[in-house]
Parts: structure tokens; C-alpha cells; sequence
């Protein structure tokens, strides 16, 4: 793996988790509503079904993507295409309204269960697995370490990030509604910008 590419894997991931997708709108919620030290229970909910994700796609499919160069190079312009999409959602996009209260009491299972819903259930984590993240993998060698470097890069970044949403939740959600636009443009044109470079640089 060149670190070119790691770089930009970097730079896709960062752009994901900065984003105000469905986790990070729960997250938010939850943070409001019941304080940070239980969001730490969804964010491992999230980082888990991610991790099962991953490990599906590579492992359970991943001989297919090393025999079939076409196949992969299909999969690259899906991803290109989805990557593109997400610039367009952001773009569009419009904060949520968080204010309402939930009054039920919930276990740190529970919330743990919700993390683990949202994001096993999430249209964008399985566009991501599938289409981008075998993108950085080179299946001829050291698949394994690979793999390790990339989920636990990912992981990490995206429990930290989805702490960091919970931790600034009351600043964040008035910063994103007095300026919706300028988040989302930023996001979206940086992530034209990646698309770009994957099909100049990913060739095969």
C-alpha cells in the first residue's frame, strides 16, 4: 500500500465521519438527551457493525475482487459515482431539528444495540465497504496486515469522531444551524475534488 493511497483513504474516511450522516445524527441526539458517557455505548455499537462489515467484504468476497481486475475496475467508477452522490446529498442537505426529548430509560445495551443498527443498517457503510474500501487493498500480499491497518485507521477515526460530534453536540448543533451551507460546501467540494484523484491515480 502506497502511502499515496493511504493518504487518500485518509482523506475519504475524514470527510465521511465529519459529515452529519444518520450515526452522527443519533450521536447528537443522544448526547443532548442523555449525556456523553452513553454515547460511548453507540459509538462501539457503530464501530462493531463496521468492523463485521469490513470483514465480510475482504474476507468472505475478497478472492473475487484479486481474479477479476474488471470487476474492480467497475467497482472503482460505482465508487467514484457513490462518492459524487454524497458530494450532492451534503451539498443538499439540511440540519435536522434535535430538540426533542426522550424520556425513556434506556441500558448502555441498548445503546450499544442502536449504534450497532444504525450503522449495520447504514446505505452508506455498505456503498463504502464493498465499492471503496477494496480500493487500498492490494489482494496478492500481506492481505492481513492490510486489512488491520485500514479498519483500525477507520475505527479509530470513527469512534473518535463520533465522540467528538457528542462532546461539542450543544455548540455544534447551533454552529450548523446558523450556517448550514458552509460545512456541507466545503464537504462536498472536497469530496469532487477526491473522486477526481481516484480515477486519475487508481488504475488497473
Amino acid at each position: 500500500m502506497l502511502p499515496l493511497e493511504f493518504i487518500l483513504y485518509l482523506q475519504i474516511i475524514i470527510f465521511l465521519f465529519i459529515t452529519p450522516g444518520t450515526p452522527r445524527i443519533v450521536i447528537i441526539s443522544y448526547s443532548m438527551n442523555y449525556g456523553v458517557g452513553k454515547c460511548v455505548w453507540s459509538a462501539l455499537g457503530d464501530v462493531t457493525a463496521n468492523l463485521i462489515q469490513a470483514t465480510l467484504v475482504i474476507f468472505v468476497i475478497g478472492s473475487f475482487f484479486s481474479e477479476n481486475s474488471l470487476i474492480l475496475n467497475i467497482f472503482k467508477w460505482i465508487g467514484v459515482l457513490y462518492i459524487l452522490y454524497l458530494a450532492y446529498d451534503i451539498y443538499k442537505s439540511r440540519p435536522k431539528n434535535l430538540k426533542d426529548k426522550e424520556e425513556v430509560t434506556k441500558s448502555n445495551l441498548s445503546f450499544f444495540r442502536d449504534g450497532f443498527l444504525v450503522a449495520g443498517t447504514s446505505p452508506k457503510a455498505w456503498m463504502f465497504f464493498p465499492f471503496i474500501f477494496p480500493q487500498f487493498i492490494d489482494f496478492s500480499s500481506n492481505l492481513l496486515a492490510q486489512f488491520t491497518i485500514l479498519i483500525t485507521t477507520y475505527i479509530v477515526l470513527d469512534f473518535l469522531s463520533l465522540i467528538g460530534y457528542a462532546i461539542l453536540a450543544q455548540k455544534l448543533i447551533k454552529w450548523i444551524t446558523a450556517n448550514p451551507k458552509t460545512i456541507n460546501t466545503i464537504s462536498a467540494s472536497v469530496l469532487v475534488i477526491i473522486a477526481g484523484i481516484i480515477v486519475i491515480t487508481q488504475q488497473y
